[in-house]
């Protein structure tokens, strides 16, 4: 299967430091989920089009995150996404930020679930969307 990768560069900013002086775990879960967002408006699946035109979408089932290398403020980042798997109605996204260097300073992955928005049960992932990103 052809993986579609979507990446973007992220220079750290002040405020994603924590008390250690490297980026905070959580923002690396941001920098995830925003970067998941933008990859599938950029298929032509923005949140607002599920929400209004399907009434349908993803949710997050669970996450996994690991923090290998620490970043520093103003370093620059490239974070890169690709879906892993489409089964039924489940997804695995998963995630790596890259130094400058090309180094895996933080990598995860995202179960989502597809769900009917209106009742809140579990859906099969249209094929339309699996095949916006390569299944």
């Amino acid at each position: 299967m052809d993986k579609k990768r979507y990446e973007i560069e992220h220079v750290v900013e002040p405020d994603e430091i924590d008390a250690f002086r490297h980026v905070n775990n959580v923002v690396y879960l941001k920098w995830f989920i925003r970067i998941a967002a933008e990859h599938c408006a950029s298929a032509g699946w923005s949140v607002k089009k599920m929400c209004e035109e399907l009434g349908q979408g993803w949710i997050i089932k669970s996450h996994q995150l690991e923090y290998l290398i620490p970043v520093k403020p103003y370093q620059k980042v490239k974070i890169v996404t690709w879906v892993e798997y489409v089964k039924a109605a489940s997804s695995e996204r998963r995630y790596e930020a890259l130094d400058e260097r090309g180094r895996v300073c933080a990598k995860g992955s995202t179960i989502w679930v597809w769900v009917d928005y209106r009742t809140g049960r579990p859906l099969r992932i249209p094929a339309e969307i699996a095949k916006s990103f390569g299944f």
